[in-house]
């Protein structure tokens, strides 16, 4: 059977009621509040399942951000007049994207709008963990530093070490090409080869084997979507194959790293460091990975610029003036086919 097809050439409410989970810039919330009847979250405070249920039911557009987890038995339950779900963010993973489009609900995202900030921190977490800021700014901050000394305090430079990059996307290529301009040997590993030019163009080498990546990489950067096949992409296995002197970031999800095993091979010595913006339960966090020296630890700030913000709020202004004058909006994202 054909899917059904999506509402964007239907007429809809020219002033929709839009329903904002969390705060926006104030502009942002200025621009909606002018062209559509808004409803903002000036208390900030992530909604509840009910919370999001009864928004569902009573407003046209949504509004949620990464954080707000919307199942099939949610979007079963949404009010017949709920035609658009636009999403604060890239990622989409938190939405039933499927059972979204059953319901003749469309769903959009803001892509690439946090391509550079997100490439920007992981370069930024790479240099941090590979010249251990996080024990060295540790010793100095506790009062412990006896002054320089030419054998003290040593990390590694960037210089001729090997990047292995998984996921070769938008963000993962910002960072390959960051990268490069270090002096940096690129490795990636993708669901596909990209194009001989773009690999030219970043001097980078594929490797189909992630295990085989992991292994020769000084520093592995994660910058793949979650999902089932991806949960616990890095596990104790596959940190047993890093070298000792290696470091493993991720920016992009915290499903993505057994923190478990992560906390033991950082605790046994068995890899050099890690530089985490993501965690797998945040905003908790276990404390036993916060005390360990190697860490550099960021409270999800990849996104977190005014221009990155800026620039998702606008698209999200457009997605939703799309969808009201009867188009498609878009960044409207489909289902992934099986």
């Amino acid at each position: 059977m054909a899917p059904p097809s999506d509402t964007s050439s239907l007429p809809h409410p020219p002033r929709p009621r839009v329903v904002v989970t969390r705060r926006l810039l104030p502009g942002i919330e200025a621009r909606m509040t002018e062209l559509f009847d808004t409803t903002l979250n000036p208390a900030d405070t992530p909604m509840t399942r009910e919370q999001l249920l009864a928004a569902m039911r009573e407003c046209d557009v949504l509004v949620p951000t990464v954080t707000d987890a919307i199942d099939a038995e949610m979007l079963a339950q949404a009010g017949e007049r709920l035609g658009l779900i636009a999403s604060f963010g890239a990622g989409t993973e938190h939405i039933d994207v499927a059972a979204a489009r059953a319901r003749r609900i469309i769903v959009t995202n803001t892509p690439g709008v946090f391509t550079d900030d997100t490439a920007d921190l992981t370069l930024a977490l790479i240099i941090l963990v590979s010249r251990r800021f996080s024990e060295n700014a540790r010793i100095l901050h506790e009062g412990k530093w006896q002054g320089w000394a030419p054998s003290a305090m040593l990390g590694h430079s960037l210089m001729g070490k090997t990047l292995g990059i998984v996921g070769m996307g938008r963000i993962g290529q910002a960072v390959a090409h960051r990268a490069k301009a270090f002096g940096m040997e690129i490795r990636y590993h993708n669901r596909h080869r990209l194009p001989g030019a773009l690999e030219n163009m970043f001097s980078a080498r594929y490797e189909p084997d992630l295990d085989v990546l992991a292994a020769e990489a000084d520093i592995l950067t994660l910058h793949c979507p979650a999902g089932p096949a991806t949960v616990h992409l890095v596990d104790a296995r596959r940190l047993s194959l890093m070298k000792p002197s290696a470091c493993v970031v991720n920016t992009g999800r915290g499903q993505l790293i057994d923190e478990q095993a992560l906390i033991a091979a950082l605790s046994e010595g068995r890899i050099a460091g890690a530089g985490l913006d993501v965690f797998m339960n945040e905003p908790r966090i276990d404390p036993r990975l916060l005390a360990l020296p190697g860490l550099v630890a960021m409270p999800h700030l990849g996104s977190a610029t005014y221009e990155g913000r800026g620039a998702a709020g606008e698209r999200i202004i457009t997605n939703i003036r799309f969808w009201v004058d009867g188009h498609r909006p878009p960044d409207q994202v489909l289902p992934d086919l099986p």
